[in-house]
């Protein structure tokens, strides 16, 4: 049960008027932790530009600066570079994207290729060894953690591979002895490379990933609240608009029934009885949307729309323990009241509705028996306060909360990341600045878990003129 008081002036909370609720998000709609597919058309043209610089290369080292290469053998090669990329050209017409499965073996396949077209030119004493971090990069940012692993384990295994067995480099004239230290270092800083760009690219492009998702699960959220909204709008105009053709055809629908009932037969009075009943049940169709359908029907949802902040907490403790969040925990409204001030009103927007909402949603959740919600204004400024006899932030992510996806608080198989970042997105829109904190207990009030504080400059909430 939510309630609220005011240390000089205790009141119960609530207006009786329905609260639009912070709505969970399924996480289907989400693309959590999946890797982002890549264009088909995105790997065609990278390949085709490897495929050019390839054929450029061979021809020109072989032919213009004299230097002896397996000719045939290399332009085979690149040539079946060229027929992949025909196909996959082809295909592209049919699906644009590739799966991480697709995109694997393509990848894997560039990796063979180039490490089959070194191998004829001098394995990694060839200066174009280095060109086999290419295929690992982009695998670091649009592969699976597992697929990247295994691209990464198939590149060291083509580098191991080429230190030992490769034809030998051209030169001209005898060729210089190479020292085997020499070819061990090569290799080294190789798999050194591989390692860091696979680890450093895929952990980049993770972390990217996941802040994409966060803020399209916002701008879900969001979505959601504005439909709702619009929703109670849309009624409340349809109520309106309809009051009065519905008024006139009960008004025709009577006359008739007492022109025809004299005289008519008994089927003709039974469907003017039945329009009549019909007409009354439109009525209440009608006043139940919203009850709206009046003249003053945009004075109303002025009244709805706007409310004192303390109204607003207590209506969403309320809206949350009816949904059967915090089963058994109480939800109390205190008001710190500033006599020089009056209470700032507040628009029920979106954006305000379901950051405050997943935050009180979240203390309920968390909370043994009791969340206080605080609320202290000034000529400047608003604070809300909301504190709970839960387990408390968790100290090692205490730094980190507002970033999407971090892990559970103590205690919980829950995550706090998603609900919180989309709060602290959607309240920094209103000017809102959000604090996470594990009270000290000579500041808890009894309340041994976790305090966040929501300050917001007072021209930026406040709507009264």
């Amino acid at each position: 049960m939510a309630s609220f008081s005011d240390p000089a002036n205790s009141a119960t909370g609530g207006n009786g008027a329905p609260a639009v609720a912070a709505t969970a998000l399924d996480k289907s709609q989400i693309d959590m932790g999946r890797p982002a597919r890549v264009r088909a058309r995105t790997l065609v043209l990278i390949r085709w530009i490897a495929v050019t610089g390839q054929a450029i290369t061979v021809l020109v080292v072989h032919y213009l600066m004299g230097f002896h290469l397996p000719i045939d053998l290399a332009m085979m090669t690149v040539a079946a570079s060229a027929a992949l990329n025909l196909v996959l050209t082809w295909r592209t017409q049919r699906h644009l994207h590739l799966g991480d499965r697709e995109a694997t073996w393509y990848l894997a396949f560039d990796v063979l290729q180039l490490a089959t077209l070194l191998q004829l030119t001098g394995g990694l004493l060839n200066p174009f060894s280095i060109l086999l971090m290419g295929p690992l990069t982009i695998a670091a940012t649009i592969l699976s953690r597992f697929r990247m692993i295994l691209l990464w384990a198939l590149c060291v295994a083509c580098i191991s591979v080429l230190a030992v067995w490769h034809e030998p480099l051209p030169w001209q004239g005898a060729a210089p002895p190479i020292p085997t230290v020499y070819v061990l270092g090569l290799w080294v800083a190789l798999v050194l490379g591989a390692s860091l760009i696979a680890a450093y690219g895929w952990r980049v492009a993770e972390d990217a990933r996941r802040l994409s998702n966060a803020l399209g699960a916002t701008q879900l959220a969001l979505d959601r609240e504005h439909r709702v909204s619009e929703l109670g709008a849309m009624a409340a105009a349809t109520a309106h608009e309809l009051g009065s053709p519905l008024s006139t055809i009960a008004v025709a629908v009577k006359e008739l029934s007492s022109e025809a009932l004299a005289d008519a037969p008994d089927h003709v009075r039974d469907d003017l009885q039945l329009l009549t009943e019909q007409v009354a049940r439109c009525r209440d169709i009608l006043a139940s949307l919203g009850r709206l359908s009046s003249a003053n029907a945009g004075e109303a949802l002025l009244r709805f729309e706007t409310l004192p902040l303390s109204q607003l907490m207590a209506e969403l403790g309320q809206k949350f323990a009816d949904d059967g969040t915090g089963p058994g925990v109480a939800f109390d409204v205190d008001r710190h009241a500033d006599k020089d001030n009056p209470e700032p009103v507040v628009r029920r927007t979106p954006e305000l509705m379901h950051g405050l909402g997943n935050l009180v949603q979240n203390a309920l959740q968390f909370a043994r028996h009791r969340v206080v919600a605080e609320i202290r204004w000034s000529a400047t400024s608003v604070e809300v306060r909301l504190l709970d006899d839960g387990p408390g932030f968790p100290p090692a992510i205490l730094a980190r909360l507002g970033e999407p996806y971090l892990s559970s608080r103590s205690g919980t198989g829950e995550h706090l990341g998603l609900g919180i970042f989309i709060a602290e997105t959607l309240l920094g829109r209103m000017g809102a600045t959000l604090d996470f904190a594990n009270p000290s207990p000579a500041s808890r009030k009894g309340l041994g878990g976790a305090r966040v504080t929501i300050l917001w400059p007072r021209e930026a909430l406040d709507v009264t003129p």
